[in-house]
């Protein structure tokens, strides 16, 4: 069977995402640094029929990600899919807060290794076996501040425009060897999501889910925005 690998997987956009993929016969990684949290969404998973492992690690430690990535390809006998959406370091209101007046590099560097830094140490982890292979989906989720400039999120988009322009380029340097790379920007808040302002639009993660399976089947565009 196929296996995704949701790296830094949530209970919102993560379980949707095993949810639409496991429905269409993958089995499903985890990976996230709460083994609380890991126990709960394979439970969630499991109660829909879907075949899932946690893997327990922090995206900032490069090696503990790598080496989850090597035990979910030992696990499911491979990764056919990555994906990888880190929100970034510190709370939502603290994010929300960073103001371009507010960047200073100590605030800075940790959503490049959050948000960055992760997806190029993921990515390295699981690349080499789908070249080898042939055949692969690379995933990668930021917020739409990586895209179109706001007042807020700063430091989390210029981390996620980072991640945004190495996804672009990748995609097109893996043409035409069965690899495909897509970047989805997410400028909505999603259902369930705390510290949502009230009165904004919500989405459904299942409905944004399947968006991404619809990705993966098509293999295209390069990039994709998701608006209110």
């Amino acid at each position: 069977m196929p296996a995704i690998a949701l790296v830094a997987a949530g209970a919102r956009l993560g379980l949707s995402l095993g949810k639409i993929f496991g429905g269409h016969g993958f089995e499903v990684a985890l990976i996230a640094r709460s083994k609380e949290r890991l126990d709960e969404l394979t439970g969630k998973l499991a109660a829909e029929g879907v075949t899932a492992a946690g893997f327990p690690a922090d995206v900032t430690d490069r090696s503990a990600l790598a080496a989850a990535l090597h035990s979910a390809a030992g696990r499911f006998g491979g990764i056919d899919v990555l994906h990888y959406s880190s929100p970034g370091a510190g709370s939502t209101e603290t994010l929300r807060g960073t103001g371009p007046l507010d960047v200073t590099v100590d605030n800075l560097r940790p959503q490049i290794e959050c948000i960055c830094f992760g997806a190029i140490t993921a990515t390295r982890a699981v690349l080499p076996a789908m070249l080898a292979a042939g055949t692969g989906t690379l995933l990668y989720t930021t917020g739409a501040s990586s895209v179109t400039p706001a007042p807020v999120f700063v430091s989390a988009g210029m981390a996620g425009a980072a991640l945004r322009k190495w996804a672009l380029t990748l995609n097109g340097a893996l043409a035409g060897r069965g690899v495909y790379a897509g970047h989805v920007a997410i400028g909505t808040w999603i259902a369930g999501t705390p510290g949502a302002p009230e009165g904004v639009p919500l989405k459904e993660p299942d409905d944004i889910a399947r968006l991404y399976w619809d990705l993966h089947t098509g293999r295209e565009p390069a990039e994709t925005h998701i608006s209110a």
